[in-house]
């Protein structure tokens, strides 16, 4: 499979024009000429990867490639012959500016779009989430060192795949990662990034990481990566090819070589046997997430009634949870039920209240009291987990086997 390398061949574009218009301005002719080469090499290089902008990339590469072969002249342009005011076509060319406008102005549209879409913040702790021990100590370390002063031989984990059944705290985690470290969050969904128009997708994926890379720290969370990375088949369409190459590149870092900027990817799946297999290779952790067992489950029914008492049986509760395949977010259901069920039965005809208005009904408190087994054994008769004994053995034989 080709690699689509336009969004970090940009990046090197912009930067070697940077470095042009410094040399420019220290009367640097050498370097000049020598970025001068550089750009047009890396126009003609992404004019591979973008057939709508082929041709424009290719003028703009022609027209550094007569600044660098005419430098002279441009550090030292001839004084105009007002007796003879001939202009050759060549001078011309020579004296036109070398901007690239339009490719920046579309970068910065897509950059611009990144900024006011993906980003969102977060104020979830690792303290919100209930059990998954292990895996919040391992996301911990990963942005410790990150931090951390260390050899050049250590290098943090730059892209871990959460997989597991739908509603195990999946965004949970990714939340508290960016929530804990005060680090940009980047929430993408598979909508968010799809375009149809041709080669759009595959621009806001670069846009993504290069914002990424300006504001970092930054917490990339995928989710649902399988919607933008199945295997590949003959159905799929080249945009969707182009996409995922450019996904497939920025997970490589290859703009992170040798740089300290945390820029981490995680991605969550609840189907990880559909992901292409040069995804799977770009996340060298790939971690199980399961269904919670009674002592996580006892920690999320507490954080999902904090405020209120409980007057209940937790063990046997919580056991009849596990028995259901009750994930975290049927927990978070089933806490709700059972205080709606409280709510109802202290609050005789609350639906009449809605004829009050809203400044009424702030001076007015709810009445409440502990939540109770009936309460519970209420809310046990609406919450029906989806999820089988066999789908469960299924995520786990793919962790023995693909995990890590």
């Amino acid at each position: 499979m080709e690699i689509d390398l336009s969004g970090a061949l940009m990046s090197q574009y912009k930067r070697a024009k940077r470095e042009y218009e410094i040399a420019k301005g220290k009367k640097n002719e050498s370097i000049a000429k020598k970025k001068a080469l550089e750009c047009a090499k890396l126009l003609r290089e992404m004019a591979k990867y973008d057939k709508y902008g082929e041709k424009r990339y290719l003028e703009k590469a022609k027209k550094w490639e007569l600044v660098a072969n005419n430098i002279g002249v441009v550090f030292n342009p001839p004084k105009a012959n007002k007796s003879k005011p001939k202009t050759s076509r060549s001078s011309n060319k020579t004296d036109s500016k070398i901007k690239g406008d339009e490719v920046e102005n579309e970068i910065d549209k897509f950059k611009n779009f990144v900024r006011n879409n993906l980003i969102e913040k977060s104020n979830i702790k690792w303290e919100d989430i209930g059990g998954l021990e292990w895996v919040k100590k391992l996301m911990m370390e990963t942005i410790v060192i990150s931090a951390l002063q260390r050899p050049a031989s250590i290098q943090p984990w730059k892209g871990i795949l959460l997989f597991g059944p739908p509603g195990t705290g999946k965004t949970l985690l990714a939340s508290a990662c960016a929530g804990s470290l005060e680090a940009t969050f980047f929430n993408v969904k598979a909508s968010s990034v799809t375009s149809k128009y041709y080669g759009e997708s595959s621009k806001i994926v670069s846009a993504l990481y290069e914002v990424a890379r300006e504001l970092h720290p930054s917490i990339v969370f995928i989710d649902e990566i399988d919607a933008l990375t199945t295997k590949r088949s003959e159905g799929v369409s080249e945009a969707s090819r182009r996409m995922l190459s450019t996904l497939l590149t920025e997970l490589d870092g290859f703009q992170d070589k040798g740089s300290d900027r945390l820029v981490l990817t995680l991605a969550a799946t609840n189907t990880p046997w559909d992901l292409d297999e040069a995804v799977l290779s770009r996340f060298s952790r790939r971690i199980y997430i399961p269904l919670p067992d009674k002592g996580a489950t006892k920690e999320i029914i507490k954080i999902n009634t904090k405020g209120l008492e409980l007057n209940i049986n937790l063990d046997e509760i919580s056991e009849r949870c596990v028995e259901r395949y009750y994930s975290g977010r049927d927990l978070k259901n089933l806490c709700q039920g059972a205080i709606w069920n409280m709510i109802r039965d202290v609050n005789k005809d609350l639906y009449k209240m809605a004829n009050l208005s809203y400044k009424e009904l702030r001076r007015r408190k709810l009445k409440t009291r502990p939540l109770t087994d009936d309460d519970f054994e209420g809310a046990f008769k609406k919450i029906k987990s989806p999820l089988t004994k066999s789908e469960i053995e299924k995520y786990e034989k793919w962790g023995e086997e693909f995990g890590g």
